[in-house]
């Protein structure tokens, strides 16, 4: 599962909206699809991409919270030990989730907490960010999440395939985070740090392409929950990325 990052998602919100796809229309997926296989796998990217609208709904209306009333804000950010307890509760939860993912309620009772522990330190994030960037950050993320989920069921309905990305996003990411913890110990300069947030960036907006791929083939029925946790880390991570380039240029 990929590394997240805090970072407001009202955006993400606005990007799954502007996705130009008639999930109605019974349209092929990909070439070899049997009619039948198509209708059941259309009704499963219906169903991701709702709980993904849920997510990013509880995400926006948290992050809402902690940026327009100031003492929730404070709390979180001037009690380190909250804040750093928040941090690592979505890894923690990420263990249950997958365990789960499959046992109802109880997958859906984990998603809601993952999805609001994530939003507490996104909304944290947010709130001590210019408000003009996050809404710079927000339409940028709209516009690159919507043309790559076009981009990828076009390609795939075409033939294309981007399983061979998983292994290249998978050595990248880790790099990335190895690299993310040096910068602790050993800040990078300027320059340094711009390259390493375009770099965040055209991973982030890989992966977007990678698990879409996969919602469109490879993901099983039951899986809905995991797909849309997987989508949910890949928008996130993609607008922190950009706010923090925003924020670098500032």
């Amino acid at each position: 599962m990929h590394a997240y990052t805090s970072v407001s998602t009202g955006g993400a919100a606005a990007a799954m909206k502007g996705v130009d796809i008639d999930l109605e229309s019974g349209d092929r997926l990909y070439p070899g699809i049997g009619h039948g296989e198509n209708m059941l796998r259309w009704g499963f990217i219906r169903k991701v991409y709702g709980i993904l609208a849920a997510q990013i709904l509880v995400t926006t209306a948290v992050t809402a919270a902690i940026v327009l009333y100031a003492p929730i804000n404070d709390l979180l950010r001037e009690n380190s030990g909250v804040l750093l307890f928040l941090v690592f509760t979505p890894f923690i939860l990420l263990w249950p989730l997958h365990i789960y993912q499959q046992k109802h309620p109880l997958n859906f009772i984990f998603l809601g907490l993952f999805t609001v522990s994530l939003s507490l330190t996104v909304g944290v994030s947010c709130a001590n960010t210019e408000g003009r960037l996050v809404l710079e950050a927000l339409i940028l993320t709209s516009a690159v999440v919507s043309a790559l989920t076009g981009y990828t069921f076009w390609a795939a309905k075409k033939g294309k395939d981007f399983s061979y990305l998983g292994p290249i996003l998978f050595t990248s990411l880790f790099i990335l985070i190895l690299t993310g913890f040096i910068q602790v110990v050993y800040p990078l300069g300027s320059t340094s740090v711009a390259i390493y947030s375009a770099i965040s960036a055209i991973i982030f907006s890989g992966y977007i392409i990678y698990d879409t791929d996969n919602l469109i083939k490879r993901f099983t029925y039951d899986q809905y929950i995991w797909a849309s946790v997987t989508l949910y880390l890949d928008v996130l991570n993609l607008f922190l990325t950009i706010l923090r380039m925003l924020k670098q240029d500032n």
